[in-house]
């Protein structure tokens, strides 16, 4: 299970999840909603219900229907809702299980049909092949049709103060042969494979993806620069390693990423001090850097937005980050736009929206 602690006050540290300070949130300036007609698949988010932090179809509903035109989703694990019992291995198929009756069952309210059109799950990769073979044939028989692949949490750093790591999160993973036999079980089941890694490891992402050439692997949270810590001093020099990085990632053309997830990660602004949260254009001016790095690097067609909420709604509300990413493509042809809101979702995921 999951080691987060939930606080009832404002995020005090970069990196960790808090619950988002509704109150602060409502300060933020009401904008008109940009491009309102333009369809967004959000190909990133979670649903959880911990103690202290409730984000579930009703919660998530609130966001999406802020305005933009939202019309399907992909979850992504988040260590959420599983079993309590039966054989250890299957226990990260009762967050697929319990996703999958969620989003069911919204739709039959009458909620949005295109919730949880796509579900990532987990298998623990230390377990071997054909252990999570068998956990991906679980996950598909408890998903209703949603099931679309697995993450692969990586994410490690020197720094104790790079708190960001699933358990069992070790440097070099990605070049373990176990750790490959277990992607290919991926690919062999044509799936997908999110890659949660941070910023320095994006080398290691590179030789993964040759290793996989049949691999469909998704960059989560654009390499999740990061801009807290050892790295809060330097900038220039790490934002220098991380674009390098991103490039040789891109050159691996069965690689394709997310752009989010940088609330947390690259530090761009302090929302934990903050009076009031930014404005899209303060945003898309903080972030242009890193979102045009990636775009350059990968091209629109292997792009796609994504809001990772509840978790960057740390630092912003729904309507106010799409606005930002809409002026962050503005100026794009209309084919970009589709790829980037919703057509590399599609794609990636196989989602029939």
């Amino acid at each position: 299970m999951t080691t987060w602690t939930p606080s009832p006050t404002r995020p005090t540290e970069f990196g960790r999840v808090f619950p988002p300070d509704e109150s602060w949130l409502a300060r933020q300036p009401k904008e008109e909603i940009l491009r309102p007609e333009l369809p967004i698949i959000d190909p990133h988010h979670h649903l959880w219900s911990y103690p202290g932090f409730r984000y579930l179809p009703a919660e998530f509903a609130a966001d999406t229907g802020s305005g933009h035109h939202v019309v399907g989703t992909v979850h992504v694990e988040c260590m959420s809702a599983y079993r309590t019992d039966g054989p250890p291995e299957l226990r990260p198929v009762g967050e697929t299980e319990f996703v999958a009756e969620l989003a069911a069952t919204n739709a039959a309210a009458g909620g949005s049909t295109g919730l949880a059109a796509g579900i990532i799950g987990r298998a623990d990769f230390a377990l071997g092949p054909d252990v999570v073979d068998n956990v991906i044939e679980h996950h598909l028989a408890a998903a209703q049709g949603r099931f679309r692949g697995l993450r692969f949490a990586a994410a490690w750093d020197a720094s104790e103060q790079i708190a960001l790591g699933h358990p069992g999160s070790r440097p070099h993973m990605l070049a373990e042969p176990a750790v490959r036999e277990c992607a290919r079980v991926v690919a062999d089941r044509d799936l997908t494979l999110d890659l949660w890694i941070l910023a320095p490891q994006l080398t290691d992402a590179a030789d993964f993806a040759d290793a996989l050439p049949g691999l469909r692997l998704v960059l989560d949270h654009c390499g999740a620069p990061l801009g807290f810590g050892p790295y809060a001093t330097d900038r220039a020099e790490h934002f220098a390693a991380w674009a390098h990085g991103i490039r040789e990632v891109a050159r691996r053309p069965n690689v394709v990423c997310k752009l989010g997830g940088l609330v947390a990660t690259a530090a761009a602004f302090d929302y934990r001090t903050a009076p009031t949260p930014p404005t899209s254009e303060e945003l898309a001016a903080l972030w242009r850097p890193w979102f045009d790095t990636c775009v350059e690097a990968f091209g629109p067609q292997r792009c796609m937005f994504e809001s990772n909420f509840p978790v960057d709604k740390m630092g912003t509300g729904y309507a106010t980050l799409w606005n930002a990413f809409k002026r962050l493509a503005a100026g794009a042809a209309e084919a970009e736009l589709a790829a980037l809101f919703s057509d590399t979702a599609r794609r990636t995921y196989r989602l029939t929206l």
